[in-house]
Order: structure tokens, then sequence, then C-alpha cells
């Protein structure tokens, strides 16, 4: 896994000079580690040779953070390793580690970070900084840390302005040929070219603002450089061209809060040389608060997505409605369950989850997920392979 190591050395640089120019002061430490098992179960026989139906792994992911004058100034560190019957699932990634320098107005970040936009809950469409671990979730929220420079200059009146600058492009992790949830055609992530000569040194740039007008939140973003998500093209025989192109991408994300409703939209407008299109998603969330009196919070969910690449959509979502509840128990075991599922308007396509969590003690987590296809029509591209691979995945966490 190719890693920019003076990124790196430029953080620990930085952290070394300004611990000693503050040793007067005693830095604040903080260390967690988080042990994981997970068990992965396959309902259905494979669809592709060489595919398995048990999938038992583990993970680690330490969290190390060290804060110096006042809190100002920081180096926030967070690992990540798996090992898993799937190769290429068995990775490991740094995904956070950079040296922050706080003021009254601004923030300057440089390093590895992880850095989230958005408002859905179904499609996080604006959301582009960071590069997907498609190893790790099927439903995309894992994501690699991302080199950068971020500078935000926040303000009272107008919001908050966020520069950032990518001086290296990572790419997307596919599963391997053991693995579920993947192509007939097993794609190897180092055979993914890019349309910039500068491949992944090519230096990117991004900008976002946001703001809130009373019972309004508005995010505005524009990226211009190589896109996070490769282009895949399929030939007649069923071959796969596929790179990185180099986009603009222009999104929007506004969230409305007006008494027990959250109104959302994403909405994004890509352009490249190879492909223009337009995507959105956009729904509302309605919340029973404390029910009966007991800290019971039951939402209901509903969105509908858009995406103008129709059946060539990467993530299957092209004119799909969301439907879910989401059940909060807020209890000293921040217990909480999410049950959904996603139709297509022009098939018979489904896809049905669940995700639940809960605390044991002080030290143990449990989650439960599972993920059912069903009645996948055959022009979906993507979708179709993943036909055979309705899956429940269960994960026991030990924090230390």
């Amino acid at each position: 896994m190719n890693k920019p190591l003076h990124v790196l050395a430029g953080i620990l640089f930085m952290g070394a000079f300004s611990v000693s120019a503050q040793q007067e002061e005693k830095p604040v430490q903080e260390l967690e580690l988080e042990l994981e098992a997970e068990y992965r179960y396959f309902f259905k026989d494979a669809q592709f040779t060489g595919q398995l139906d048990h999938y038992p792994s583990i993970a680690i992911r330490p969290d190390y953070a060290i804060e110096w004058n006042k809190g100002y100034e920081s180096i926030n560190f967070t690992g990540f390793l798996r090992v898993d019957r799937d190769d290429e699932r068995t990775h490991w990634d740094i995904r956070e580690l950079y040296y922050q320098k706080a003021k009254s107005n601004w923030e300057l970040s440089v390093g590895l970070k992880k850095v989230y936009w958005g408002v859905a809950e179904s499609n996080h469409l604006v959301d582009i900084i960071n590069q997907t671990d498609a190893v790790e979730t099927f439903d995309g929220e894992e994501k690699l840390g991302q080199p950068m420079v971020q500078y935000s200059y926040i303000t009272s009146k107008i919001g908050t302005f966020d520069f950032f600058y990518l001086p290296f492009n990572r790419k997307r992790t596919f599963t391997g040929d053991k693995g579920r949830l993947r192509f007939g055609t097993v794609i190897n992530q180092d055979d993914i070219d890019y349309e910039s000569g500068a491949k992944e040194w090519r230096q990117d740039i991004a900008v976002r603002w946001k703001h809130y007008f009373g019972v309004f939140d508005v995010g505005l973003s524009h990226f211009y450089g190589t896109g996070r998500e490769p282009l895949f093209i399929f030939d007649p025989v069923g071959n796969i061209e596929s790179f990185y192109p180099v986009i603009n991408q222009t999104g929007i994300d506004v969230q409305i809060t007006h008494d027990a409703f959250l109104w959302k939209l994403e909405s994004i407008y890509r352009n490249a040389d190879t492909q223009d299109f337009v995507a959105l998603v956009a729904g509302l969330e309605y919340t029973f608060s404390n029910i009966n009196g007991n800290g019971l919070d039951i939402g209901l969910l509903g969105e509908y997505l858009y995406d103008e690449r129709d059946e060539l959509s990467l993530n299957a979502l092209q004119n799909d409605v969301f439907f879910g509840s989401r059940l909060a128990f807020n209890d000293i075991q921040d217990t909480s369950i999410l049950i959904g599922g996603v139709a297509d308007l022009e098939s018979s396509s489904k896809i049905f989850s669940l995700e639940a969590s809960r605390r044991f003690g002080s030290n143990w987590r449990a989650e439960i997920e599972a993920r059912v296809f069903t009645d996948i029509d055959d022009v979906e591209l993507i979708l179709s392979n993943f036909r055979e691979d309705s899956f429940l995945r269960f994960t026991l966490s030990r924090f230390f």
C-alpha cells in the first residue's frame, strides 16, 4: 500500500518541534485500543468460482492523541488492521495521522485525515475527499485516510470556509478472488489506471462553505482533481476497462430542522471528459421523541435517489426509494437499531438492511448487520453481481 511518506515525516517533525517549544507545559495524552472479532455468513451458494460462505476475521483499531499549548495544538493517530479469509480484505491502513493547530477563528491540519460531508442517510453524494474502503463495508461508510493540508476559516456571520490541498490519490480497494460482493471478473486495484499523466501524484484541490440560516444548514462544495470513484466501461464480451478520471464536482447539501422534522437534500454535478451527470438524494426524517417517557426515540425515514448514469452508477442507486426506521433507546448501553430498504422504481430489485448495536458494561460492544438482496433484475449491471450475496454480519468489540 503506497504511502506519501514525506507528509508523515512532516507531521512528526512539526509535532516534535512544537512539543519541544512548549516544554514548560505537560502534554495531555490519550490512548484507546479496540479489538474486534467479526463473523460474516452468506446465506446462498456463491455465484462465482472461488467464493466462500463463512468469513471469520479480526480487526485492531488503535487511537492515540496528544495535545499541548492549552489544547490548541495536537497530533492525532488512528490505525487499522484486519485479517480475513479473503486476501484482499486482509489489509492495514493509517486512517488518520495529522498535526492540527487551532486559533480563535482558524484551524490548520496537515497529514492523513478523514473528512465527512453530507446529510443524507442512504447515499452520501457530496462526500468526496476520502477514498472508499470498499472491502470493509457494503454501504461505503468506511474510508481510507487522505493525505491533505486543510485550512478552515471560521466566522459567525458568513460561515465556515474549508480549503483542501490533496497531493496524493489513493486507489479504491476491491474484494479478492475468495471474497463476496464482487464482480464476476476480479478487479485488481493496481490494474486500474489514471487519466492524468501524473497518476496518483496529481495535485488536487477542494473548497467547501457551510453556514446556517435559522432552520437551514447549507453546504456548498467544489472538487477538482482525480475522482475517488473509478469509471468502468463494459464491452460486449464482458471485459472491463477502468480508470480514475479527472473531474470537476460541484455539490450542495441542505438540512432543514423544523419541529420533529429533518428535511434533507444532497445533489452533485460531476463533469469529466468521458462522463457528465447529475445525481441527487432528497428526503425527510420524522422523530417521535421520548415515547411513553422511557427515553425511546423512533425516527421514520424516507428518501428518493436519482443518478443520471442509470445502471452504470457504481452504487446501483439510480432511480430508487429508501425507507426505514431508526430506534434510539437513549440508555446507558447506547442501544440503537436502524432498519430499512431500497426499492428500484424501474425494476423488481430490492435491498433490505438491518444495523443494530449495544454496549455491554463499559468495555464491550456488539453489532449486527444484515443485507438481503431480493429479486435483483438482470438489467442491473452492478447489482446483478451481488444477487446471491445476502449476508449476516456479527461483531464483538473490546475497548482498552
